[in-house]
Parts: C-alpha cells; structure tokens; sequence
C-alpha cells in the first residue's frame, strides 16, 4: 500500500493506492497545527497503518514558517568584513517608484550576525587559516549566551573549498551539542555570496521546525503501529526519506504544488499528453507550471517573501486566487481577489464556521456552479444564504444583483490565473496554445474552460479526483536529489576533461546517499555557462550519450544553442567561453506508477439545472461524475459533479471520458 498526505491551506488530502483500490479522503486543515490535520486524515481515510509500505508527505510547514516568521532563533557567522551581508543584499530596488521601498528583511537581527577570522581566495586556497582559537573563546560563549536553536555559517569562498565551514561546524557542535548547524557548502555550494548566505540562513531558521513537526509526526506514526517508510516531498518534485529531510530543510519550501505539478503530469501522460499547462486551484492559492515532454520546468533559484533560495524548484508561478480568496474593495473603489484567503479557519461563509467576508467558493455557490448539497460528494453541506448574505455589501456598492457581483470575483479571479500562465508561457517564449490545459485542485476545474478561451488553448485534461491529485502526485513521484559545484573554468579541452571528472565525484556523492534503497539510479547533467565578462549564465542539459567523452567544441555548440533559445539572437563563437556551474541529478524510479482512478457507480439519469453564465441564467445538465461512462460524450452547457472537484463545460465546449478515467474538454472549432 502507498499512501500519499499533502496538508493544503484548507484541507487535507489523502490518497491510498493498493493494487487497483483507491481511497480517497479529504478533512479540514488545522493550520495550528498541521500533522493533527495529517493524522485527522489517515483517520478518517480507514487505512491500517501497519498495512503502509510508503508514506509520501507533504505540507506547507516550511513556507509558513518563512512568511509567519515563526522560525527558530538563529544565528549567522559570516567572514570577517562580511557581517551584513544579509542586510546590504544587492543593489537593486524592486519599486522603483515606491517612495518607501525598503529591502526584504532577512529573519535574524543584526546583532545575531558574528564573524570569524578566516580568508579563502575564489579558487579555495587558504589566505588566512581559520582562528580556532579565538572562535572557542570569543565565537562559541557569545552563541551559548544567546540561546540560539539554530547556527548558519557562510564564509567567503566556502563553495570553492568547505574545509573551514567543516571545522567551525565541529567546533560549535562540540561545544553546543544542542544546537543545529547549517554550512553553505551542505545546501548550496554555488558561488554569488547573498544568494547563497539568504539560503543557507532560511534553511537553519526552519530546520529545527521541520524536524520537530517530522519528529511529532513519525512518532505518532509508530505508536500507531506504521513500520513502513516515511518520506517528504522536495519543492523539486521529488522526495527523499524524512531522515535525510532533516539534513536538507530548505528543500521542502514547496513541496505541496511540487506534488500537483508531478501528480498532474503522471496522470495526463496516461492519456498521451505531455506538453501541458498545470493549474492547481486549491483554498488559499493557484499554483501554475510549464510542462514539455512530460518533464516539468525546473529552476535553479527561486525567492520567498522577497529572499532568494538557491536550490532547484519546480518553475511555479504562484497567485493568489482559490477557493477562499477574499473579494473587496480597494481605496479606489475597485474589486479586488485575494491575495488575503479566509483559510480553512473560518473559510468562507458558505462552509458555516463564522466565516463574514465573500469569497471565490461562495460566488460558485451564488453562481450555481457549486450546489450546496453535494459539496465534497455531499459529505460537506453549505450554507447558500450565507454566501448570498456575504455578497449583498460588494453588489450595492458596485451597483450590481448578487449573481452579477460574484460573477464579476470569478472573472477577475479568471483574470488573475491567465496573468499567471502567461508568466511560466509566453514570457518565456512558450505559446499557451500548444499544450493542453490540466486544472486540478478543488476549484481549477471550475475555472478551467473560461481560462482556456482566454489564453487559446483548446484541449483541457481534468483528471479524476481533481481535488487529491497533490496527494496522488506523493506516491507517484520518485525519489530525487540534486548537487551543484561552482567551478569557474574557460572553455577548453582540458575543462571539458576536468568537468567530466568533477561530474563523477558528483555522482558518487548522490548515490552514497541513496546506498539504502534499491533500484538504479538515473542521471540528468547540465552546465551553467556564458560568454566571459558577462554577468549570468545559461543552463545547458548535456546528452547522456557524450558524457564519457566531453568535447570542448561540442559543449560550445550545445551552449550556443541554449543562449539563441533564451535571448533569441545569434550566438556566435568568437568569443570565449566559460563553464561557471556544474549540476547532477540523481533520480531513483519508484518503478510502477500507481493510477488515480475514479469510483464508479450506477449510472444516472443528468438532472436539470441553472446556472448564472455571460451575465444570464442557462439552463444546462447537471453529471455526476462517478457515474459517466467511457467514451461519453457530453456537450456544454452542463455541470460535472465529483466527490472532489467539480467540472464546468460552458458552451461551446464537449467533455469525453476517456479509458484512463481522464475527463477531455474541447472546446468546438
């Protein structure tokens, strides 16, 4: 049995996958305190935990702890002359024209910052030796007295040579047992000292929140009896065991969208789809990410609360527009969607817990779209009047009905989503109208279609249970870990020699650390190069084929190739050429993926409805969608109801379920 447990900003989901049964589960989230939410889960799900082979989890522990600033207290020792690192940043300003524009505030206070006498040059020879002595009597009392949970040490050059950062780590730990230490070169061992001090800050500020919430969590899972393995999903879109998570804090930043993303993909490559647009529209956000040849976007540094991280990310686009996204008015008068969510606590009015404000899910609810009874396959009622009660201040002040005010939340939120996609599409040199669409998430397929016109895209994938899919991508991703060395070289014969021994020290880092699991490892190589006296690089993906014998002249040609791709000019080779950044991925397949699969049942009759649609009410045919069979078609206008998500085909569009349980929208030439 595999188990996948994504906690989500307003429910928990749960997919259980043994041989060909699949349980389905989905409780509230309890943001206080997410593994009682996680646990709530596997309650309610009736799965014996001794049965569980693999356990893949996700949350969002880590991100909150980041934007909350509930972190541990933490201290940074830095190079001597480089104490404000964190706080000088880099010399741009993101706001031009905000007269109160101030740099994004890293979480440690100034006077947490120390330093120690130490030099390293660029290429990692020894300028001036580590002062061990002055660290034991000056360094490690100051750390003792401020009762620090957690040290992050970044020295100067540490990338090129970590012999310093090893033996400060030994020192502080030998004095201070208690407190965990992070060094740069263990996370990011790549050069550009802001970028990787904000990282190996952020990772030691959440590391001791990450292994107590995994320590809470695996206890509670052995006193209930699971013995099987437990791992955590990686903002890579790959997982690793819950022990080596603890190592590798910073990892699990987005690990809830990394599991839609791979979730998704798996699911629409059933249907011979791999060139996709993945939309996941949960309760609090709407997470987008390009796809091509089944292999997701990938990135080698991504920002949280305006603080780099340098590690590599699934390339996802964040806004906010969910389900509890909250309607309003700005100074100007004008509507507004999100960021704010009403969360999973009160969550939107409909839900009947307090909740006051107007939100996405209760203009579905004011719409006809949502229908209160069979919310969650009907094991969740709503409260329609509430939902009708919360909207009558933004239609008076709009001078709108009800049903006109809340459809105009959907368009704007529809609005926010297409600007979203054009961010990860076109900006990026990618036409949206050469992929399909694959919404999922409570809402996404809600949206789907009306994003679809928008952007011209004619195909949309819904996959079934479109509401778990994050929980479905935990037990079908693979096991995954990335390392990236910083090693400045010209481009030459004797580079590309040096760079295919580095490449194999690197692999053998990687698979020392998958020595407990069987299977074969398999590897993805590439190169940050660029032109020499320019300031950042371009990522060149090496050929598996010429790894064995690496050739200068075709490394230039690859990397030619890759700059035309990206700044759409000729690149010629005049120039010199240098490798900045060498970078292996090391992916153990889980072996057979598991397939999310719909719960079947009778056939029925579609019953008749209304729904509020281009300003009018439609009538149109409300499905259930457990009970569609294969290969029916369905023509818009109709309503496709499941026990997670619901579908909305408008006009002008057909829906077909197709033999991998995957529901096709097209929209009519």
């Amino acid at each position: 049995m595999r188990v996948g447990v994504e906690v989500g900003g307003t429910f928990t989901d749960l997919v259980a996958v043994e041989g060909g049964r699949v349980v389905v589960t989905k409780v509230p989230s309890t943001p206080h305190s997410p593994d009682i939410g996680a646990f709530a889960a596997l309650t309610a799900s009736g799965v014996d935990l001794a049965r569980i082979e693999d356990l893949g989890h996700g949350s969002t522990v880590a991100t909150n702890a980041v934007l909350e600033r509930k972190g541990a207290v933490v201290a940074f020792v830095a190079t001597a002359g480089f104490r404000d690192l964190l706080f000088m940043q880099r010399h741009d300003r993101r706001n031009i024209y905000d007269l109160f524009y101030a740099k994004p505030a890293p979480p440690v206070r100034r006077k947490d910052c120390f330093e120690v006498h130490e030099r390293l040059r660029a290429d990692g020879a020894i300028e001036i030796p580590l002062d061990e002595a002055k660290a034991r009597t000056e360094l490690v009392p100051a750390l003792a007295a401020g009762g620090y949970r957690a040290v992050a040490i970044c020295l100067l050059n540490a990338y090129a040579n970590p012999e310093h950062e090893k033996r400060l780590a030994a020192l502080i730990v030998e004095a201070l047992p208690d407190v965990l230490v992070t060094c740069s070169h263990q996370v990011a061992r790549e050069f550009r000292e802001f970028e990787r001090a904000s990282t190996t800050l952020l990772s030691a500020y959440v590391q001791p929140v990450i292994d107590g919430y995994l320590h809470r969590f695996e206890n509670r899972l052995a006193d209930s009896g699971f013995k099987g393995r437990f791992t955590v999903m990686q903002s890579n879109g790959g997982r690793l065991p819950a022990e080596a998570m603890r190592e590798s804090a910073i990892t699990a930043l987005y690990s809830g969208p990394a599991a839609g993303v791979v979730g998704a993909t798996r699911q629409a490559a059933r249907s011979g789809f791999e060139d996709l647009i993945t939309f996941d529209m949960g309760g609090t956000s709407t997470d987008v990410c390009l796809v091509q040849d089944g292999r997701p976007s990938l990135a080698s540094e991504s920002e949280i609360d305006g603080l780099p991280i340098r590690t590599p990310v699934l390339d996802i686009v964040s806004v906010g527009a969910g389900g509890g996204s909250i309607a309003w008015m700005d100074d100007g008068g004008m509507l507004r969607v999100g960021p704010q969510s009403a969360g999973a606590d009160p969550g939107p009015a409909c839900y009947g817990r307090g909740g006051t404000t107007p939100t996405i899910t209760d203009a579905h609810v004011v719409t006809g779209t949502i229908r209160p009874a069979a919310f969650l396959g009907g094991r969740m009622k709503l409260d329609a009047d509430a939902a009708t009660k919360v909207f009558e201040p933004l239609a008076r002040h709009l001078g709108l009905g009800i049903e006109p005010a809340a459809a105009a939340a959907l368009q704007l939120a529809d609005a926010n989503i297409v600007r979203a996609i054009q961010l990860v599409s076109t900006e990026r040199g990618r036409d949206p109208r050469d992929y399909a669409l694959v919404p999922f998430g409570g809402a996404g397929p809600l949206h789907a279609a009306r994003i679809a016109e928008e952007l011209g895209i004619a195909t949309i994938v819904v996959p079934p249970n479109a509401g778990v899919v994050s929980a479905y991508g935990l037990v079908a991703s693979d096991y995954t870990k990335f390392d990236a060395v910083t090693r400045k070289m010209k481009l030459d014969a004797r580079a590309a020699r040096e760079a295919g021994k580095i490449f194999g020290e690197m692999r053998a880092r990687l698979a020392a650390q998958f020595a407990e699991l069987p299977g074969e490892l398999l590897y993805t190589h590439s190169l940050d190069m660029r032109f020499v006296g320019q300031a950042f690089e371009v990522s060149v993906e090496l050929p598996a084929e010429r790894l064995d014998a690496l050739d200068a002249v075709h490394l230039a040609e690859l990397f030619a190739d890759a700059h035309h791709r990206t700044f759409m000019h000729g690149a010629t080779l005049d120039r010199p050429v240098e490798i900045v950044t060498l970078r292996v991925g090391a992916t153990l397949p889980i072996g057979t993926t598991p397939k999310l699969d719909r719960e079947i049942v009778a056939a029925r009759e579609p019953e008749r409805t209304r729904i509020f649609h281009d300003e009018a009410w439609v009538d149109c045919a409300r499905y259930t969608a457990e009970a569609l069979t294969g290969g029916q078609q369905i023509d818009g206008p109709a309503v496709i109801e499941g026990h997670t998500a619901t579908t909305w085909v408008p006009p002008g569009w057909t829906a077909t379920l197709d033999a991998a349980d995957n529901l096709i929208l097209r929209r009519a030439s």
